[in-house]
C-alpha cells in the first residue's frame, strides 16, 4: 500500500512558477511509476506528466511541454513538477499518482494510488 499526500500548490500569478511535490509512503516507492494530473473546474481528470520507476524516462501532455518539469528523488520517495511560465488555463487541482510498474501511462486507470490533490490557481 502507498500513501501520497501532495503539497506546494497556492496563488500564483500569470508567467510565475511553483514547485508542487508528492510525498510517498512505503518502502517500494522506487518500484512505482509516477504521474502527475489535474482536473479543471466542470472538466475531466487529465494527465500532465509521467516519469518511470527510475526517473530516466518521463513524458509530457502537449500543453505543458517546455515549461513544466517532473522529477523524482527515490531516496526522499519523493516526486516533483516544477511548473514555469504558468498560465490562466493552468488553473486546477494537481494529484500524483502511482502505478505498480515501471513505467508511466497517460489513462487515470491505470493508475492504482492517488493523492488528495493541491488547488493550483494562477490569476491573469
Amino acid at each position: 500500500q502507498v500513501q501520497l499526500v501532495e503539497s506546494g500548490g497556492g496563488l500564483v500569478q500569470a508567467g510565475g512558477s511553483l514547485r508542487l511535490s508528492c510525498a510517498a509512503s512505503g518502502r517500494t516507492f522506487s518500484s512505482y511509476a509516477m504521474g502527475w494530473f489535474r482536473q479543471a473546474p466542470g472538466k475531466e481528470r487529465e494527465f500532465v506528466a509521467g516519469i518511470s520507476w527510475s526517473g530516466g524516462s518521463t513524458y509530457y501532455a502537449d500543453s505543458v511541454k517546455g515549461r513544466f518539469t517532473i522529477s523524482r528523488d527515490n531516496a526522499k520517495n519523493t516526486v516533483y513538477l516544477e511548473m514555469n511560465s504558468l498560465k490562466p488555463e493552468d488553473t486546477a487541482v494537481y494529484y500524483c499518482a502511482g502505478r505498480s510498474g515501471r513505467v508511466y501511462r497517460t489513462n487515470i486507470f491505470e493508475y492504482d494510488y492517488w493523492g488528495q490533490g493541491t488547488q493550483v490557481t494562477v490569476s491573469s
